[in-house]
């Protein structure tokens, strides 16, 4: 019987054919697939990811900490509404409508109309909001929209009265993100603003004799009666409680050990603060890796940021 020599070569086996996968990245160009793998780790190591940019003082975006993203605002857009706002800040994108209504007063409050703000994230703007009734967050962003509407005085709720303890005007502020990226609220205070800026309404009587209250078609509509100060809102995270980060994105949101938000009127003073989270940040004193840590409540520096904030803001608001 033939024996089969150990010298003698065994036939290899047929090499595996490459996978689609492998086809695919096979026609990447260096730059591309570098792009790739960056895509990949920011995906399964989110943190580590952003601690690498900011050792290098930049974001992932290549913004500074204290620079922030662009806006523009359009206005008039929705013809069945009575006033309207497109707000874009970076990515994120909200559109706003105001619509309003005749209702009864409330009885301790017989000569002031009504403001009601409200903020829908839906699910189209982005995969962490789900389906279904109003999330959490958004029930959170309406209260503190309707907190610096409010506070701010910007509309003067006396001049929404057609008739004391029978007649007012309601104007329902509906907000919805189209797109998410981070600060919805700095975007949709900026939206109702401007959306708010557009409204006019009809001239509206009321009738005592037969209690009821009629709009004229003929008239022309006048515009809403706003204080001339604006409330414009800046929004603030502080990541590794070091960096303080201006207008963050919806990728640095989940990393942020704080948030705060700023709302400033046009003197500079200020309307509302909203914090969550310690505002005490680890600084470096002296150059060198011997530089001492020392810890400094960063609030003052973020309220100085927020009025150069606020001035790019007003800009983009008042080209409209």
């Amino acid at each position: 019987m033939a024996s089969t020599s150990l010298s003698t070569p065994l036939p290899l086996p047929p090499p595996h054919p490459p996978t689609s996968s492998a086809l695919a990245l096979a026609h990447l160009t260096q730059e591309e697939h570098d792009a790739l793998q960056a895509a990949v780790f920011q995906r399964l190591h989110p943190r580590l990811y952003l601690e690498r940019y900011v050792s290098e003082r930049v974001r992932p975006d290549a913004r500074l900490f204290g620079e922030g993203r662009g806006v523009s605002v359009d206005v008039g857009s929705i013809s069945t509404a009575d006033g309207s706002a497109l707000v874009r800040m970076g990515e994120t994108t909200v559109v706003c409508g105001v619509k309003a209504e005749i209702a009864e007063p409330e009885l301790d409050r017989e000569s002031l109309g009504f403001l009601v703000p409200n903020l829908d994230l839906t699910a189209m703007c982005s995969p962490k909001f789900k389906p279904g009734p109003p999330t959490e967050e958004a029930q959170v962003l309406s209260d503190r929209l309707n907190h610096a509407l409010i506070t701010s005085n910007f509309v003067s709720l006396e001049s929404l009265c057609i008739h004391p303890g029978k007649a007012v005007w309601v104007l329902y502020v509906d907000a919805t993100c189209v797109n998410y990226d981070g600060n919805a609220f700095d975007a949709t205070l900026l939206a109702m603003v401007a959306a708010l800026r557009n409204t006019t309404l009809p001239q509206a009587t009321y009738d005592p004799e037969t209690n009821r209250t009629v709009c004229s078609r003929r008239l022309p509509r006048v515009p809403l009666q706003l204080a001339k100060s604006t409330p414009i809102s800046t929004s603030f995270g502080i990541f590794d409680s070091k960096y303080v980060l201006l207008d963050p994105t919806a990728f640095e949101e989940p990393l942020l050990d704080t948030s705060l938000s700023i709302v400033l009127g046009d003197e500079g003073d200020i309307v509302s603060v909203a914090q969550v989270g310690s505002l005490v940040v680890s600084v470096s004193e002296g150059e060198g890796e011997g530089g001492e840590e020392v810890r400094k409540d960063v609030l003052a520096e973020c309220i100085a940021s927020a009025k150069l904030r606020r001035a790019e803001v007003v800009d983009a608001l008042n080209v409209t």
